[in-house]
C-alpha cells in the first residue's frame, strides 16, 4: 500500500498547528478555515477531532499549561518555596506563548492540565497548613499575578527615541528610551520583585490564618 502523501490528521497535529498560528499571528487569526488550510485538509475534517473552535482553543491552552511544573507541591518543599518555583515555571510557560494568555486568563474550565494545576496548588497549600479558603485565594492571586505579567512587556511599551520624552513634560523619564532595549532584564526583575513581595505578604498572614482557624474551627 502506498504511503499517504500527507501525515494523517490527529488531535496532536491540529493542536500543534493551532498553537503555531496563534503564536505567529494572535488569537484573532485562528479560525477553522484558516487552520484547515495550514494543515492542508478540508475544514469539516477538523470536526472529526474537535466539535468547535473553542474546543481547539481549550486543547491549545491545555497544551501550554501542561508545560508548567507542579511537582514542587508534592516533593516536600515548603509552601513559600513551592509558590516561588511554581510562579517562575508558570510565567516561563506563558511567556513563550503570550497570545494565548488572554484565553488562559479566564480560568481552567474543564481543561485537564489546568485542573491538575489548580488541584496541585490548592492541595499543596492546604497540606502546608493554609485554611482552604485562603488556599483558594492564593491560587487565584497567583494566577492574576502571573498571567498579568505574561500579557505583555512593560519595558517594550516605551519607544527608543530619546526625543519622545521631553524633560519639560516628563522630567523623570530621561532614560525611558533605554527601557525597550533592556526589556528582558527589566521585565524579569519586575516579576521577581513582585513575586517576592507577594510571598512576603503571604508569610505575614500565615500564622494569623492558622491561628484563626484553630480558634474558630473553620476555614
Amino acid at each position: 500500500m502506498a504511503r499517504p502523501r500527507k501525515p494523517l490528521l490527529s488531535r496532536d497535529r491540529i493542536v500543534a498547528a493551532a498553537l503555531a498560528l496563534v503564536d505567529a499571528e494572535g488569537l484573532a487569526a485562528l479560525s477553522t478555515r484558516r487552520l484547515a488550510a495550514e494543515l492542508g485538509v478540508s475544514g469539516p475534517s477538523l470536526y472529526n477531532h474537535f466539535a468547535t473552535k473553542d474546543a481547539i482553543l481549550d486543547a491549545v491552552a491545555d497544551e501550554v499549561v501542561g508545560k508548567v511544573d507542579v511537582s514542587m507541591f508534592s516533593d516536600g518543599r515548603g509552601w513559600r518555596q513551592a509558590l516561588l518555583d511554581w510562579g517562575r515555571s508558570y510565567r516561563a510557560a506563558l511567556s513563550e506563548h503570550p497570545h494565548i494568555v488572554p484565553f488562559l486568563a479566564t480560568g481552567p474550565g474543564l481543561r485537564p492540565a489546568g485542573l491538575r494545576m489548580a488541584d496541585a496548588v490548592f492541595g499543596g497549600m492546604v497540606d502546608a497548613g493554609w485554611p482552604p479558603a485562603h488556599a483558594t485565594r492564593i491560587g487565584a492571586l497567583m494566577r492574576y499575578f502571573v498571567t498579568g505579567s505574561a500579557l505583555g512587556s512593560f519595558a517594550a511599551g516605551f519607544v527608543g527615541d530619546a526625543t519622545a520624552y521631553d524633560p519639560a513634560d516628563y522630567p523623570h523619564l530621561g532614560q525611558a528610551h533605554l527601557l525597550a532595549q533592556n526589556r528582558d532584564r527589566i521585565d524579569e526583575g519586575a516579576f521577581e520583585t513582585g513575586l517576592r513581595a507577594l510571598l512576603d505578604g503571604l508569610a505575614l498572614q500565615y500564622a494569623d490564618a492558622r491561628t484563626d482557624t484553630r480558634a474558630h474551627g473553620q476555614s
